[in-house]
């Protein structure tokens, strides 16, 4: 495993679409395992593949509750209604901005084996998922921000 470099916002790679993954095998599960380790050392909760400049269907997130690896993933359902709330980027370091999310997304996905499976989220974990899936698409939080956020309104949450 190995810690990759986070490509940051102004970088035009970050705008690109991923790729559908269509082979599993040991490239992608060294990708998946740097991206986890490259999330945490970044203290983060979430990585797209697109943000270690691979442009494949690929993220990590752990919100708390142990690491999940999506491949080809797709919001399948949002319910809830929607929650502005602070969010900020690793490839943003020290920018926020508050973002409408869903309350509840339910997500299709496929393991690092291809196999399929859905995971639900509420709250932090479905303004992860779909912050993440965004990237995937080329979008960034800023895109979708009702407005950045200071550094004294920052210091003050």
């Amino acid at each position: 495993m190995a810690i990759r470099n986070i490509v940051r916002e102004g970088d035009e790679f970050l705008r690109k679409k991923s790729r559908e993954v269509t082979v599993f095998d040991n490239k992608l599960w060294e990708l998946l395992d740097d991206m986890a380790q490259t999330m945490y050392k970044a203290n983060g909760v979430g990585l797209a593949a697109v943000q270690v400049g691979v442009l494949r269907q690929a993220v990590v997130i752990d919100v708390g509750d142990g690491l999940i690896e999506l491949i080809n993933p797709v919001i399948t359902k949002k319910k809830g209604g929607e929650i502005l709330d602070a969010e900020g980027c690793l490839s943003s370091p020290g920018e926020y901005g508050m973002v409408p999310r869903p309350k509840r997304v339910e997500v299709r996905a496929l393991d690092r084996n291809g196999k399929p499976f859905v995971v639900k989220g509420d709250n932090l974990m479905a303004r992860a998922l779909c912050h993440e899936i965004d990237h995937l698409s080329g979008r960034i939080f800023k895109d979708l921000a009702v407005r950045m956020l200071s550094q004294e309104e920052m210091e003050k949450m």
